[in-house]
Parts: C-alpha cells; structure tokens; sequence
C-alpha cells in the first residue's frame, strides 16, 4: 500500500498517515500500573492492528501512554513495502534503544511486517528489541511479554490460514469518535512482483460477515458515522458460511453495511483492479451512504512493465475498468498508486504512465520510485537497471503532473454543493470545521455554534487548492 516514500505531500494529506509514523495512544491519567507507548508506520491496516494490540494490552492491565519515559513498553508496528520504511523505523528503535540505557526493565518490541521480514535480525544479531511478533500473532503478545521479562527469547512471526482477529474489539486511539476502520480481510494472493505483501502477510483470508456488520452497527450506536472497510485486497473479499455453504462476496457486504443505516457514510480500501466489478460499482450507485470513490492502483501506465509487474491486467483492460467506474458512477473520484522507474522501464514506458494519469484524471495519487524487497519475485528474477537519480527524476514528474492534476480536479467543484460529514477542527484553526465529501476531497469551512463532530451539513464550495476546499455552509 503506502509508505514514507510518498511525495506529494500536499495532495490528501489528510488520509496519509504514513509520513513519518504516527503514534497512535491517548493520554493515560491514572499515575500508577503498567504502559505502553506505540508507534504505527505504513498502510492504513497497521494503524487498524495497532489498535488491536491496544485492546489486547488493556486485557492484561496495560494503558497507552503518550510519555515514552513513562512506558514499561515501547511497541513499534512496521511496515516493509519500503526500503525507507524499514530505515525510518531503525533511527526510531535507535532512540528506544536510549531510554531503554537508562531503564533496563524498559521493553521494546517490533510488531508487523519488518517483524516478519527481519526476525532474527532484529532480535539475535543486533539485539535491538525483547519482542517481535508478527501480523498474526498478536493474540500471543501476554505469553511474549512474560518470556521476554523471564530473559527468554521472545518471537512469534507464525501467518495464519484464518481471519485471527473477529472477536476482538479494537481499542480505539487517538479517535476523534466520528471516523473508524474495520478489518474485513488480511493477506494477499496476487503475488504482485515487487511486493512483499504476501510473504509478511500471508494469504488472504475473509473475516466472517456476521463479525463485521456487528463491528459496523456498534460503532454507529456509538456515534460514529464514517467507516473505512480495510483490507489488503479488500475487494477480493469473500467469506463462505461453514453452517450453510452459501458465499458473500465483496459487492453483498457492501450492501449489507450500507444498509445498517443512512447516515452511516461506508468507505473501503484498498482495491484491486481486477476484483472491481460491475456488481460492486452498481452497489455503489444505489446506495448515498456508499462514498463515491475509489482507490484503484494502477503502479503503471505501460503494459510490458505491468506484466513484469504481474498486474494480471494489461493498460487497455485498467482502462476499461476506469471508464465503467465513470460510467456506472458519474461522480466518482478515482486515485490511484503509481510506481515509477521499475525494473527495465524506458523514456517512453514512463510517458504511458504520464499519460495514463493525465486520461484517468486521477484526484490523488501515492507516488514512489521503484524500491527492491528482498524475497520479491522482482528481486529474484528481475535486474533493478534503472539508475536512481533517473528514478527520482521520473518520479517528481509524476508529483508535478498529479499536483496539476489534483488542482484542477478540485477547481472543478468551485460553486457545487456537497454534502459534508463533519470530522473535527480544522489543522490551520480551531475557527474552521473540517470535514470530506463522499468523494473523499477535504472540506474546510467557517465554525457555527449549534454543529458538532459527527453533524452533516451542506457546504457551497468558494474556492480550492490541490488538497482542500473551501467553502461555506448553506441550507439544502
């Protein structure tokens, strides 16, 4: 998915949380017991595990803390998909590794993918942490705590072939109490060529739709009314009932969530071309509540590099994809990954990616040079030819165009209306809301004092920049 790789900064930054690693904790205000300090970088699934693992603490008398000097554990949830990513992590156990000098009984621990990828060096050989433990082996983290106090090694990176984590209610961090995440799957089966993805993450395996839509319906009751459906593949979504046999796919429960209720706005992320089809884009179209956007990664605009990429789709059938989603959904906002400078790309392989942006007219983009993961197939097959300062030079000009791109897809909605689910303040003032449209856009607009979090409200746009627009309320 994403990583700190990401250049376009000032395109959606809102719904990037991977720029520097977050932390994601609330402030504990009982002075005494044991806490935890976390810190998620990464695809969007790692802050959703995150809060997992917080709930899992919490059953062991654990709280989160935002002080590192006033944690017993210092957890960090990593992400692999880039060489970056891994190094970003490394300065931070660097600085855990200091506070740890200066109190020994201090744990660390490494969860997620790096912690799959570099199990054993992270634990024996250069001794960096007490505990790793893999994406689906967070339920162990009671058994890897006390080994690890006990001296013991201390490691559990083990995938699994089931959903492990449905009965668990994720303790929500740092939640502004109107927008959530909800796990319908984990793994990937594409074996794209340049992602780790399946080997840190394992197969795909569907959570039960039963486990979701109570997940979906408590939350609303709850107040919240934004909801992200997570997935590293969410649209390959399907669960089998092991009572009656019958089978509900991506499309059905997407229609189920919707269906909780009006007012609760439903979200998914992150889609593969190849599993959006026609009766998810319908499903979409029939329901308000279903958001009108779509994240659909190409990676690249050629199709001799998307089949070394092992895409499964050539650049005329994407395309044919694009065009049903506008079809279908006329006023659905498409975004999109692109991944530049990948192994053997020419000049002119390059400008079809150019191309490609400039004819999808894409809202937002994450955007990387290529970067090779040791174990990808690319990594054992392909020659990683293509200099890097080239690659950084192909790169900001893809930033250069989405920026252009973005810009004029925001300038478009000058004088339109939206409806705005209000999120919280604005980051610039705490005199402005801030909130998105269904198509995911970020809206800025002057404060009222009769609103609140979690109000809907109508907002004429006034003006726009590449990220944002702005505006002020008006009376449907």
């Amino acid at each position: 998915m994403y990583d700190d790789n990401i250049t376009l900064t000032d395109v959606k930054k809102e719904i990037d949380p991977s720029k520097q690693g977050e932390v994601l904790f609330y402030e504990q205000k009982k002075p005494f017991g044991r806490h935890f300090y976390i810190e998620s970088y990464g695809c969007q699934m790692n802050f959703s595990d995150s809060e997992i693992v917080a709930s899992i603490l919490a059953e062991q008398g654990y709280s989160p803390t935002r002080e590192l000097e006033n944690a017993n554990l210092i957890l960090v949830n990593t992400c692999s998909i880039r060489e970056k990513a891994e190094d970003t992590v490394r300065q931070r156990l660097t600085v855990f590794n200091k506070i740890k000098k200066d109190n020994p009984e201090v744990m660390i621990g490494v969860l997620g993918c790096m912690a799959e990828r570099m199990k054993s060096k992270l634990l024996e050989e250069e001794k960096l942490v007490d505990i790793v433990v893999g994406p689906d082996a967070y339920r162990d983290l009671p058994k890897l705590l006390n080994q690890a106090e006990e001296g013991e090694k201390s490691i559990n990176v083990l995938l699994s072939r089931e959903e492990t984590y449905a009965d668990i209610s994720p303790l929500r961090l740092e939640s502004n109490g109107v927008v959530a995440f909800i796990s319908i799957m984990r793994g990937c089966d594409n074996m794209c060529s340049f992602c780790v993805v399946p080997f840190t993450r394992g197969r795909e395996r569907s959570r039960d739709v039963f486990s979701i839509l109570a997940e979906a319906e408590d939350l609303f009751n709850r107040g919240y009314r934004d909801i992200t459906l997570l997935g590293q593949n969410v649209d390959s979504y399907k669960w089998t009932s092991p009572e009656t046999g019958s089978t509900v796919n991506f499309a059905q429960l997407l229609e189920k969530v919707a269906n909780i209720h009006p007012k609760l706005r439903v979200r998914f992320t992150t889609s593969h071309p190849k599993d959006i089809t026609d009766d998810v884009l319908y499903t979409m179209a029939r329901h308000d509540n279903i958001c009108k956007y779509i994240h659909l990664p190409v990676q690249s605009g050629n199709s001799r590099i998307l089949e070394l990429m092992n895409r499964t789709y050539d650049r005329e059938w994407y395309m044919e994809r694009v065009e049903a989603v506008y079809r279908i959904i006329p006023d659905c906002a498409v975004s999109s990954d692109v991944i530049t400078g990948f192994c053997s790309e020419t000049e002119e392989e390059h400008k079809d990616t150019l191309t490609m942006m400039e004819w999808a007219q894409y809202s937002m983009s994450y955007m990387f040079f290529y970067s090779e993961r040791p174990g990808t197939l690319a990594a054992r097959k392909l020659i990683d030819d293509v200099p890097e300062e080239i690659k950084k030079r192909r790169l900001q000009e893809i930033v250069e165009l989405q920026r252009n791109i973005s810009l004029q897809h925001n300038l478009k909605d000058v004088g339109k209306v939206f409806e705005v689910l209000i999120e919280g303040d604005s980051k610039k003032s705490d005199q402005y809301f801030k909130g998105r449209t269904s198509q995911n856009k970020m809206v800025v607009f002057p404060k009222t004092e009769n609103l609140k979090p979690g109000d809907y409200v109508f907002v004429k746009i006034g003006d726009a920049t590449g990220a944002t627009l702005k505006g002020e309320m008006v009376q449907n």
